[in-house]
């Protein structure tokens, strides 16, 4: 029944198509004569029974899909080069004791060398120090057993203020420093470093550390509420008047800063004849990235240059000034700081070091900002770009304004010479030669340990699976 009912679709189709069916088709023992076929019958085939074009079109779509699969499966592979696909050529160590003995006696060697060398180098180093003024219990490393021996410490007298903060500048006084270099420590060579040394202060407390306003220091004029937590207590302070008027910048590392006022007199060489060129130069003493990418002056800030006194006129609301700032080189200046007369600014908080043309672009206030790791530390100063002989006289007059008896510090000048790594500092030395200290003492424990007990490497009778 199943062939017979095959056998009557394939005669219909042939019909639907303009075929001549088989007048008679074999059915087995049934003769089937010719028939009609119907409308219904003929839509059917047609439905179910695809063209050749329809045929060759589906099968070039499906071709074509396969071939987008593929190229999407494969599309991330990597290249069949060596370093894609991991066939580059590598070396493995394989750590036997002879290599380790001998990269130990190496190490030791070359670090023993290297920090005698350095050690060397920061022992040469002329080194001057007078503290002049002193609060402090134990010394805090100012004694000189403490100090490094190679140092010239002494302690002076005559610039001490006590608890008196801005003393020497609200009296216009100053005190007098001299430093002379020893006769037999050679020349001191440039540049001639001028530190300020302060000790037992702790700029590396947190709460220290995190009391100021970044965006008041690159010049917005308002302030959010986190920031103005961080500056407290130093956010604000009352004016002559009792009036309360906003600090900028504000809060602890600004407002304690070391306001003390080195000058170089004099450099007398040893034949009693001044030095020439030997000045102190306070430029150039702060990180060139921190003074183009963290300062800038407050917002709507201006200065103009005047050419004589008589053209700069501070008179106008466009002025904030209330008289021309002159500038050390005999310049004059006006200027105009916004809400001046709601806002103490840093050159009036501190007169004595920051000018009204700088402001926090002043190098001593940029140094000072970038605190210190330990509680005894130095800040640059400035620097003498001279060959200072054997000898010779330093004389610097010092304005003491920082108060040191509360806080129980103490504060000293520091005039050194440097070398490749910077001022006298022996401890870089010393680390090297500790380190290859140690890699010797372990490269030659390892050799004896060898001589007397050898091992060869990969012995077997070392290798223990299970044990009963």
């Amino acid at each position: 029944a199943r062939d017979n009912t095959a056998a009557m679709g394939v005669s219909i189709e042939q019909e639907v198509r303009g075929e001549d069916p088989p007048n008679n088709i074999n059915l087995g023992n049934i003769k089937t004569p010719p028939r009609n076929i119907t409308s219904r019958e003929k839509s059917a085939v047609q439905l179910s029974s695809p063209t050749p074009s329809s045929v060759t079109l589906n099968d070039s779509n499906n071709i074509n899909k396969d071939e987008n699969i593929d190229k999407e499966k494969h599309a991330r592979r990597p290249k069949d080069v060596a370093i894609t696909q991991q066939r580059m050529k590598s070396w493995q160590p394989l750590l036997d004791s002879r290599y380790v003995i001998v990269i130990y006696l190496i190490i030791g060697v070359v670090f023993l060398i290297v920090g005698f060398a350095i050690r060397k180098k920061s022992d040469a180093i002329i080194e001057l120090i007078k503290v002049y003024e002193t609060h402090t219990t134990d010394m805090n490393g100012l004694t000189q057993e403490k100090f490094d021996p190679t140092s010239d410490m002494e302690f002076v007298t005559g610039c001490e203020i006590g608890d008196n903060p801005n003393f020497m500048y609200k009296q216009n006084k100053t005190c007098q420093i001299q430093f002379q270099v020893p006769f037999n420590r050679g020349d001191l060579q440039p540049p001639v470093l001028v530190h300020y040394q302060v000790n037992n202060f702790f700029q590396n407390y947190r709460v220290y550390q995190t009391s100021y306003d970044m965006g008041q220091l690159l010049g917005k004029m308002t302030q959010d509420m986190v920031s103005a937590a961080l500056c407290a207590p130093l956010n604000t302070i009352k004016n002559d008047q009792g009036e309360e008027i906003k600090i900028n910048p504000c809060g602890l590392i600004a407002n304690t800063l070391f306001n003390d006022v080195f000058t170089l007199e004099s450099v007398v060489g040893p034949d009693g004849l001044p030095i020439e060129g030997a000045v102190m130069n306070e430029t150039g003493i702060a990180w060139q990235s921190d003074l183009k990418w963290k300062y800038r002056q407050p917002e709507g800030f201006i200065a103009e240059q005047c050419f004589s006194l008589e053209e700069c006129s501070c008179e106008g609301s466009e002025w904030s000034c209330i008289e021309p700032y002159q500038a050390p080189d005999g310049t004059y200046y006006r200027y105009f700081y916004p809400e001046d007369d709601t806002t103490q600014y840093l050159y009036e908080t501190y007169p004595m070091v920051v000018s009204p043309i700088d402001g926090v672009l002043n190098e001593h206030f940029v140094v000072w900002m970038r605190t210190a790791a330990l509680p005894n530390f130095r800040k640059l100063y400035g620097y003498i770009d001279a060959v200072i002989p054997a000898g010779s006289v330093l004389t610097f007059n010092v304005q003491a304004n920082w108060a040191v008896e509360r806080s129980q510090s103490a504060k000293a000048l520091v005039v050194s010479d440097n070398y490749i790594f910077g001022g006298k500092n022996h401890w870089l030395g010393t680390m090297f030669i500790v380190v290859g200290a140690i890699s010797a003492i372990l490269g030659i424990f390892f050799f004896v340990i060898q001589a007397i007990y050898p091992r060869k490497l990969g012995d077997r009778k070392y290798l223990k699976y299970k044990e009963d």
